[in-house]
């Protein structure tokens, strides 16, 4: 049996592509564990928000989809690239969640994963720092759309962070959630229709700062992970 390298922690050039640090990654490189968390905190905690009721749970879920990729990375062949593989198992986390705590609820249309799953204020651009009552304003206005997309039914409201938050286009979307297109393109038009009856044209262009996952929140995600992977290699060096 191959005996692997302990987890390590080393500076590593910023700028690596994602398959440069899934390498590292493999190699126990916890800055390339590190900084593929940094990478994908935004777009797997809106998705998984999508599917849980609270920022909390959604919290888990991403924690939960990271131990679980990086414990697996032996069965990440690259066919695809890492983010849609670990979008997949933060999808398949959430759902086993929801059946887990809440069998009644709906249950989600999801890709079949090998069992893979057992705040800081965004800043606008400009060089000056906008005012106390702006920032209110923006805390507010954001605090407006969440509860809003919040509203929305949870197969909507996941298709509606997929694309307008996460970044991803349809064709994705209706892969990882194993949707027809026609379906997810009709889910993001009834949840859009839906946004405007329930609050102002203010929503218009406001999408890409709801539900953020940065600053200190993303930075203790990734300190709990590393944490974790450690111990699970001190336990059992063969398994990570």
């Amino acid at each position: 049996m191959t005996n692997r390298p302990a987890f390590v922690d080393r500076p590593l050039p910023r700028h690596w592509s994602e398959a440069e640090l899934v390498a590292a990654a493999r190699r126990r490189d916890e800055e390339a564990v590190r900084e593929l968390i940094r990478r994908l905190n935004g777009r797997l905690y809106r998705i998984a928000r999508g599917m849980m009721p609270s920022d909390a749970e959604a919290e888990e879920v991403v924690q939960d989809a990271y131990l679980s990729a990086f414990t697996h990375l032996d069965d990440f062949r690259e066919a695809a690239r890492f983010s849609t593989w670990i979008t997949r198992i933060t999808l398949n986390c959430a759902a086993m969640r929801l059946r887990k705590h809440r069998p009644e609820q709906q249950e989600y249309d999801t890709v079949q994963e090998r069992n893979l799953c057992g705040d800081g204020v965004l800043a606008f651009p400009g060089c000056h720092p906008e005012t106390a009552e702006a920032t209110l304003a923006r805390m507010q206005t954001r605090a407006v759309i969440e509860a809003a997309v919040a509203e929305l039914p949870p197969d909507l409201r996941l298709v509606f962070l997929m694309h307008e938050t996460a970044g991803m286009g349809l064709h994705d979307i209706a892969r990882d959630l194993s949707l027809p297109l026609g379906t997810v393109k009709t889910r993001l038009m009834r949840a859009r229709h839906r946004l405007r009856r329930i609050i102002s044209a203010r929503i218009r262009g406001g999408f890409d700062s709801i539900f953020p996952f940065a600053g200190q929140r993303c930075a203790g995600m990734a300190d709990r992970v590393a944490a974790l992977l450690r111990a699970r290699a001190d336990h059992d060096p063969e398994r990570l």
